[in-house]
């Protein structure tokens, strides 16, 4: 660009001749200058404004609830444990978890095969059975079939349980709750705890002095038999259903 104007600055000794070009140019650069302090004096650092803005944007909302009041409810009546003794309905029982109380011959034959013995009713003479005439009789065709250990009583095609042995593998299913030879009597007593506050001895015939507990047959009471459950060493031996005579 040429030079338009020349001037010499006297009250500088070393001052030389300069261009109106350059004379603005450095009058640009000295008020952007000034333009930026006033800028960074009233905003602050830059830096630190947009590190401050980050950190806001990061940080996790923060929200605040009221908790719910909880509300006790105390009744003003006790509970009373029922002390009853339980019952074991045989229609909540399977025997091998097959088998109800009550069935067929020929389910006895399907399930269990056929019996290992048999004897007649009329050479054993209970003083009850469990298959009566109407008259109060016994069909002299009654008999009872022996397996594993475990007794039935037979009449007409009709077959009951009478006597569960466990020791030769026999279960029955309680409740979902199988009761095999295994079962012990703590076990026994968290199933029949009111039951077994009461257990007793009694002497068994071929088998000597066992623990028994006894429970009702039906919840009304109705039958006037119960069912016994004998322990032998700590464990599960045998249940009987038992009616007076």
């Amino acid at each position: 660009m040429p030079k338009t104007i020349s001037f010499t600055c006297e009250s500088f000794k070393n001052c030389e001749p300069t261009s109106l070009w350059s004379s603005n140019h450095w009058l640009f650069h000295l008020l952007s200058g000034m333009l930026c302090l006033l800028i960074v004096s009233c905003s602050g650092d830059p830096k630190q404004s947009s590190k401050a803005v980050a950190q806001k944007g990061s940080r996790p909302e923060q929200v605040i609830q009221n908790p719910k009041p909880q509300i006790l409810r105390v009744s003003g009546n006790k509970a009373i444990r029922d002390t009853a003794i339980e019952v074991l309905d045989q229609k909540e029982i399977r025997f091998n978890g097959r088998l109800k109380r009550f069935f067929s011959f020929s389910e006895f034959r399907s399930v269990l095969g056929e019996p290992d013995s048999t004897k007649l009713l009329s050479e054993e003479e209970p003083c009850t059975n469990i298959f009566q005439e109407a008259d109060g009789s016994i069909d002299p065709e009654a008999q009872y079939l022996y397996k594993n250990g475990s007794r039935f009583e037979c009449s007409r095609g009709k077959v009951a349980i009478d006597e569960i042995k466990f020791s030769y593998g026999d279960f029955i299913v309680f409740h979902n709750i199988t009761l095999n030879k295994h079962t012990t009597l703590v076990e026994l007593t968290r199933l029949f705890p009111n039951a077994t506050e009461h257990i007793g001895t009694m002497h068994v015939a071929g088998e000597g002095v066992l623990q028994v507990i006894q429970l009702r047959e039906d919840k009304g009471n109705i039958s006037d038999g119960h069912v016994n459950i004998f322990i032998k060493n700590g464990k599960l031996y045998s249940l009987h259903w038992w009616f007076p005579c």
